[in-house]
Formats: structure tokens, sequence, C-alpha cells
């Protein structure tokens, strides 16, 4: 670990973590400038990769140290890990019941949120954009935890999540760019779109950071959160998009490595 980067801020740590994961991002969707389909197997098979890194990362770098921090504390670890999560997946829920998007793959007729009359394909970046909101708050309050000395966080915990999210952001781009791309939009626009969706990352990284160094006492619940707003978004948007196509067992199989990938990464770097 570079000597610089352990000396700053934790919050400007979340910051330049949050922008490699939007850089990703940004990499995924610049693979228009050379393709102008994406290959639909392929596609599913990086949907499910990015679901088994986020299903991963939910438990072993944000549920259990939620856990093992209150158990040192003497408390009853399951209430803050119970209330976190469903609180997380609850506040997914209502944003997405609220804010305008559309899935990868699904007409413009079945557009959720508030009715509009945006384009499909700013719906399609919003969808996305509501996806990254879990990942950039994860990454900031994992950067928080450390600052804030819990036993069980780790620098190298810390940036294990950051380097998962980052790998899983790269098919987000693609995701997003790609379609966009098919239906005529210029290469450079495709792009602009579609690492546009990543921007709101650093956003929820830095205040990930700043509110758990400013309120320790909310930390275990800030994790738990976080993995529950990232369980949500993994069942009903990655895995339904992952298998829209049929491609069922090219899917899981990518959600099997995805998994294995970011549990290898947090247990060797963690």
């Amino acid at each position: 670990m570079p000597v610089w980067f352990l000396e700053l801020h934790p919050v400007k740590q979340a910051l330049l973590a949050t922008l490699f994961t939007w850089g990703v991002t940004a990499l995924g969707a610049s693979f228009v400038f050379f393709f102008k389909t994406v290959n639909r197997k392929l596609l599913d098979a990086m949907l499910g990769f990015a679901a088994g890194v986020m299903i991963a990362a939910s438990f072993w770098s944000l549920l259990a140290p939620a856990i093992e921090m209150v158990e040192a504390e003497g408390g009853r670890p399951w209430v803050p890990a119970v209330i976190g999560f469903l609180a997380g997946g609850a506040f997914l829920w209502a944003v997405d019941k609220v804010l305008p998007h559309l899935h990868l793959g699904f007409p413009r007729e079945e557009a959720e949120g508030i009715k509009t009359s945006w384009h499909r394909s700013v719906l399609l970046v919003l969808a996305i954009t509501l996806h990254n909101i879990p990942e950039g708050l994860a990454v900031g309050v994992a950067f928080g935890a450390v600052a804030a000395g819990v036993d069980s966080a780790s620098m190298g915990a810390a940036v294990a999540l950051a380097l998962g999210i980052g790998i899983q952001n790269f098919p987000e781009g693609l995701a997003v760019a790609a379609p966009l791309r098919r239906e005529g939009w210029s290469r450079r626009k495709s792009f602009a779109y579609g690492q546009a969706s990543g921007f709101v990352e650093p956003i929820a990284g830095v205040i990930g950071a700043a509110a758990v160094m400013a309120m320790r006492p909310i930390l275990p619940y800030a994790l738990a959160f976080a993995a529950g707003a990232m369980i949500y978004v993994v069942v009903e948007e990655l895995i339904p998009e992952s298998q829209l196509e049929k491609n069922t067992d090219i899917a899981t199989i990518g959600t099997m490595l995805g998994f294995a990938v970011m549990m290898t990464l947090d247990v060797a770097l963690g």
C-alpha cells in the first residue's frame, strides 16, 4: 500500500477509491469506441459476475464487520445488522418507486418510477446511477470504519472492496453505452452517457466516510445499510437482467466466479 495513500484523510481516501470505481465504469463504456455491439451472452456473464461480487462484498466487507464490531462491544450483534440491512433495502425500494428509470433489455413502456417523457437513454443511465449509490456508500463507509479504529475493519479490506466494486463496474458502463451505440448514437455520446452513470459513486463515498467518522455509533448500522442496498440491487436488477435472454447457466457461472473473486480479494487483502 503506498505510504502517501495511507497518510491521506479517510474522506480523501474514500474519494480516490470511488474515483477509481467511476474510472472503471468509464473504461467499460469506452468499448463503444471499438465495437458497435456486444455479444449478449458475454454481457449476461458479466452482469452475473457483477452480482456475485456484490453478494460477496455485502457479507465479507460489510455485514461481517458490522456483526464483529457489535460483538466486541458486548451488544446484540444481530440488532444493527438486521435493522441496517432492511433499512438499506427499504431505502432503495423507495427510491426505485420515485426515480424514473429503465432496466437493461426492457422496452420503454416498462420504465419504473414516476411516469415521464424522458428519453429511453436517460432512463437507462438513471437505472445504473441508482445501482451505484450503495456501491459508493459501501466503499466510503469501509474507509470510515478504518479511520474510526474498528478492530474488524482494515485498510486492506477497504481497498479490496474498492477493487471488487471497480471490477464489477466495468460491465455496468458497457451495459449503458452499448445499447445506445446499437441504436445509432455516436461513439462519443454513447461513452458520455455510459460513464455518467458512475458519477454518483464519489459523492456517496464521501458522504459515507464523513458520516461514520462524525457519528461512530451508527457505523454498524451504516455497514449493514450498504449491504442491504446492494443486495436489493442484485435481486431486483442484476440477476433478472442477466437472465432476460435465457442465458441462465452462463449468468449463474458468472455469479459464482464473481463471488469467488470478491471473497478472495477480501480474505487475501483484509
